[in-house]
């Protein structure tokens, strides 16, 4: 019962009252964004959800749009500003995701939406991890977050949505409000972000070339057909 009814009403329940509660937080936060981030500052992006139905996750920017010569993005290290830092480091960034909870796009506890191209590179084993909406926090995060390889994350969300539970969901809540306060496993190790699915396999030989730059492939033509 608690999974497929009382946790969706709980959930808009306790975006609803996150919402009103930090509004002004919120607000501060929009227009500091906006004066560092010259111009919107929030940040959107398509990530698969329930039943890999792809939806806009909204959250403060960190980075800014800085291009080269020739219009190609800056790298993210190069982008990523000390505002932004703050924000990563005490999870501020995340909190426009409220919205997607109150929407129903994701739910307070449940695997993190990971990209699409993450996604196109998962065995259909881990995606099974997108049988549930996917969460603000969840039990990968209370459990090194980006410090564990995307085995042991993927590994956590599929224990997770085995058995999911009320007072197992309360204790994920408390254990990642107990490590954003200790600003603990945000990134790997001398990262400034973590590092893509893709890109991992390939660097650790588990997918060849061509392999990779197929599934790029995918994950652009999933996110075009999903506009």
């Amino acid at each position: 019962m608690y999974k497929h009814f009382f946790k969706r009403i709980l959930d808009f329940c306790c975006a609803l009252a996150a919402i009103v509660c930090l509004s002004p937080l919120l607000v501060v936060l929009t227009l500091v964004g906006a004066v560092k981030m010259k111009g919107n500052p929030f940040f959107t992006q398509p990530r698969p959800g329930k039943d890999e139905k792809i939806f806009k996750l909204v959250k403060f920017r960190t980075m800014t749009n800085e291009r080269d010569a020739n219009g190609k993005l800056l790298p993210d290290d190069v982008r990523l500003t000390r505002y932004g830092k703050f924000l990563r480091s005490t999870s501020l960034d995340e909190l426009p995701e409220l919205f997607n909870i109150l929407k129903g796009d994701m739910a307070v506890i449940g695997p993190r939406p990971q990209l699409v191209r993450d996604m196109v590179f998962m065995t259909p084993e881990q995606r099974r991890r997108h049988t549930v909406r996917q969460g603000l926090s969840g039990l990968a995060q209370i459990n090194g977050r980006n410090a564990v390889t995307w085995e042991k994350k993927i590994e956590y969300d599929l224990k997770y949505i085995e058995r999911i539970t009320f007072l197992g969901d309360v204790k994920i809540i408390f254990t990642t409000l107990a490590k954003v306060f200790k600003r603990s496993d945000i990134t790997e190790e001398n990262c400034d972000t973590a590092t893509d699915l893709g890109d991992y396999l390939l660097q650790h030989g588990r997918i060849s070339q061509t392999e990779y730059d197929q599934g790029q492939e995918l994950a652009k033509k999933l996110i075009a057909e999903s506009k």
